[in-house]
Order: C-alpha cells, then structure tokens, then sequence
C-alpha cells in the first residue's frame, strides 16, 4: 500500500484577507491549494462581500471560476458587465484582461483554478475604479 494522494482537511488551513494591492472590499480566501512537484494547477474558494472585486489581471494559461454562492459580476475589458450565479462554471481563455466579485447587493463565493506559468498563476494590474464597476 502507498501513501501518495493528500487530503487537505478541511479548517486546516486558516482563512486569508484579500491583498489590498489586488482585491477592493472585504475578500476572504479560504483553503489556498497549488499542485505539488510538476503539477502547474492551483486555487482557492474565495469569498467577495457586497461590493467587493479584483483588480484587473490577466491569467498566462487562463482561468476557471466556478460559482458556489450568490451571485457576481464578470467584466472582460472592452466588454460589458455580465452577471454569474451559483453554479455558472466561467472560462476566462490566456491573457484576458478581466475582473470579477460580488455584485453591490450580493456576497459571491467562487472556486478559482488556474495554471502557473514560470511559476505565477496571474499578472495583477491596475484596480477597478468605482465607475468601471458601476453597471
């Protein structure tokens, strides 16, 4: 018998505030998770209170969100403001500049898994200005 496979339980890994350099709002990431020797693939579930976004940034291998609560807000620069709900599965394709959180009623809740490349999942950029999140 081997004892390759890890679980990581669940609570053992303390909640974590969204970067104010990269988040605007009350953000929580929960459960960080990054694949192990020549695994690329990692993520979190996080939580966006009402109001509560990314910066823009862009993925180098781009980026799955699946919505697990309530309800948010996508926007692909260039593009308008398009709603996701619980349950909606979001492919952002590689170099997308976007942005995502929750809407200014709603909390959000989403998984977020994306694959590293020379060894950063993600290229943050400028914040989203309170017009650009107005719809």
């Amino acid at each position: 018998m081997t004892d390759k496979m890890k679980i990581t339980k669940s609570g053992s890994v303390p909640s974590q505030k969204g970067p104010e350099n990269y988040f605007t709002g009350k953000v929580r990431i929960d459960s960080p998770f990054s694949g192990t020797e020549s695994a690329r693939v990692g993520g979190a579930t996080v939580t966006f209170e009402p109001g509560a976004r990314t910066a823009w940034h862009t993925h180098p291998l781009g980026q799955t969100l699946i919505i697990t609560q309530g309800r948010g807000w996508l926007q692909e620069e260039g593009g308008e403001i398009r709603e996701m709900n619980v349950g909606d599965i979001v492919w952002i394709p590689e170099g997308v500049k976007h942005w995502h959180g929750a809407t200014p009623e709603n909390a959000m809740t989403h998984i977020a898994i994306a694959e590293s490349l020379n060894g950063s999942p993600v290229e943050w950029l400028e914040k989203v200005t309170d017009a650009q999140y107005s719809k």
